[in-house]
């Protein structure tokens, strides 16, 4: 079979310390890499590019945000659109009111602005844990929003409340074709779920990893809770904004307190529970996921009914179909659609041996 590692020695600990040791995993990743930065721009038209490919990256994105906190550090949270709402205003503002402000400067400005929040929202995760600490954090995204919604100046005392997003420029070039949006997103995407991913393997994610696992054991052995967890709440929280920046600006095209609602926070917090918790492929999967089979029902289930049900029912038997579906995956694959390809890997390397 093609994915076997026999052969294939690791000499040296960085060798076998690597993100992905097995040469096909490599080669697969450049594969897929390379497919969507040299393939994709030109084989995709505008809906796919608008409609779908650049949500379910910047939904994936926001989930892996949401798995370092809840995946990695054990800490529950149902405010992530709200954090992803400070993002996107911090970057509205930084780049309205900082003559001069490089567009990427001011998406990483408005991940500290949500950093710097999630730090304040985490604090009662130093006291409580568990359905008390979501409740906490849901807490936070009723308050973000009305926030945003009350005080003028963070939308520019706009009497609507909707504020058309700046142009994103860099170096000159203004990237307004989904095409250029789409890129720009890419490239974002790839550098921030390859730390996350490096983060999960250093000394931090292994701290959060146990303090999720048994937080009194960690404080045992000399791991520093309050540092541990609020780190945690810090690099979801950058995530997220980000995340919110470019929903902002390459997605929505304006900037709106209700665009970061409450149904968002759900769809992040069920791409993580689909797509596996814990792990940065997940995100992928879970954001895919969710992002493509409302998708594939409204194409789906006109042609399966031919097209006799109405309106109001073909949408409510989609919700239904799609609840349905969330619900039967969960009872087969708990650990989500992650977790299915690692099986299909494992047998993948043993066959045709049983496993």
């Amino acid at each position: 079979m093609l994915y076997r590692e026999a052969g294939q020695f690791k000499a040296s600990y960085k060798a076998d310390q690597q993100i992905f040791p097995i040469r096909q995993d490599r080669i697969a990743i450049g594969l897929i890499l390379a497919f969507f930065y040299l393939v994709v721009p030109f084989i995709a038209d505008q809906y796919w590019l608008q409609a779908i490919i650049i949500p379910v990256l910047i939904f994936s994105l926001a989930a892996i945000g949401l798995n370092i906190l809840t995946g990695y550090a054990g800490q529950l949270s149902l405010g992530s659109a709200a954090f992803m709402a400070v993002g996107a205003f911090g970057a509205y503002n930084f780049m309205l009111r900082v003559p001069g402000m490089p567009i990427l400067a001011a998406f990483v400005l408005g991940g500290l602005c949500a950093a710097a929040v999630g730090i304040l929202f985490g604090l009662p995760s130093l006291r409580i844990k568990g359905f008390y600490l979501a409740v906490a954090t849901l807490a936070a995204q009723f308050f973000i929003v009305w926030a945003l919604t009350k005080f003028g100046w963070f939308s520019n005392n706009s009497s609507s409340g909707v504020i058309t997003a700046q142009k994103v420029e860099i170096l000159g070039y203004t990237f307004a074709s989904p095409r250029s949006k789409y890129l720009i997103t890419l490239v974002v995407v790839t550098l921030l779920a390859l730390a996350a991913k490096n983060m999960a393997r250093s000394t931090v994610g292994r701290a959060w990893m146990a303090v999720r696992d048994m937080d009194v054991a960690a404080e045992v052995i000399g791991i520093r809770l309050m540092r541990t967890k609020l780190m945690a709440f810090a690099m979801s929280s950058f995530y997220c904004g980000v995340a919110g920046a470019l929903y902002a600006y390459t997605y929505l095209g304006t900037v709106e307190p209700e665009g970061f609602n409450l149904d968002l926070s759900f769809r992040i917090l069920f791409m993580i529970i689909i797509g596996g918790v814990g792990t940065v492929l997940g995100s992928f999967l879970g954001a895919a996921f969710i992002v493509l089979l409302p998708i594939g029902l409204d194409n789906l289930l006109p042609v399966l009914f031919g097209n006799v049900l109405p309106t109001g029912i073909t949408s409510n038997l989609q919700l239904i179909v799609f609840g349905g579906l969330i619900i039967f995956f969960l009872i087969v694959e708990p650990h989500g659609l992650a977790r299915l390809w690692q099986i299909g890997k494992e047998k993948l390397r043993l066959w045709p041996f049983p496993h």
